[in-house]
């Protein structure tokens, strides 16, 4: 070959790989970001109905050493294939009996839930929690007034088997720096419970 056409092939070859090395970038950056999770079926682990035990901590947030217990039923029922679930509990202790509702909303767009919760003594749904599913454990949080004070709110759901799973919150009111944990729920699932109704 001689050197004038191995100089062409060197050219050649040059601006054939000079011409393709934006396009290895461009098809590197349009590639599609992974999807997020759908979490839509995240909660689908506490339909049914549940023996549950509290631990309540008295007066949080207050250097307050005292916890109380209880003892009774969390019934959760499916809405809308799973994206929503209502959740009714009732518990009895020596501080007395505590009915509550909750209600889950799954947001197909922010692939986040929002947590809804109501006291039957207020009747009324209180400051929505924000949250999702990620590794088997579940993080909500809010921010709410309490004695006066802006706190910030935490729910966590960890320990979840097909039987059992547990449930806390708890309380910061330093920005999330430290937290002080003031109810432990862990439930047991009751056989048989799938005609169980609210």
């Amino acid at each position: 070959m001689k050197a004038s056409q191995q100089l062409r092939a060197a050219v050649f070859t040059f601006v054939l790989v000079a011409c393709m090395a934006p396009l290895k970038g461009y098809t590197q950056l349009a590639s599609p970001a992974p999807a997020a999770h759908d979490g839509q079926h995240d909660f689908d682990f506490n339909i049914g109905a549940w023996k549950t035990h509290i631990s309540r901590l008295m007066n949080p947030l207050s250097g307050s050493k005292t916890w109380v217990q209880y003892d009774g039923t969390h019934v959760v029922r499916k809405a809308w294939d799973g994206r929503a679930n209502i959740g009714v509990l009732e518990i009895d202790g020596p501080s007395g009996h505590i009915e509550a509702l909750s209600l889950r909303l799954y947001n197909p767009t922010t692939h986040q839930w929002s947590l809804n919760f109501a006291r039957s003594t207020g009747g009324t749904l209180g400051v929505p929690m924000y949250g999702e599913f990620k590794n088997g454990r579940g993080e909500f949080i809010d921010q709410e007034t309490y004695n006066g004070r802006t706190i910030l709110v935490k729910n966590v759901w960890s320990d979840i088997t097909p039987n059992s799973c547990r449930s806390e919150w708890s309380f910061s009111d330093d920005g999330g720096k430290t937290w002080e944990v003031n109810w432990i729920a862990v439930d047991t699932r009751i056989p048989d419970d799938v005609d169980k109704t609210l």
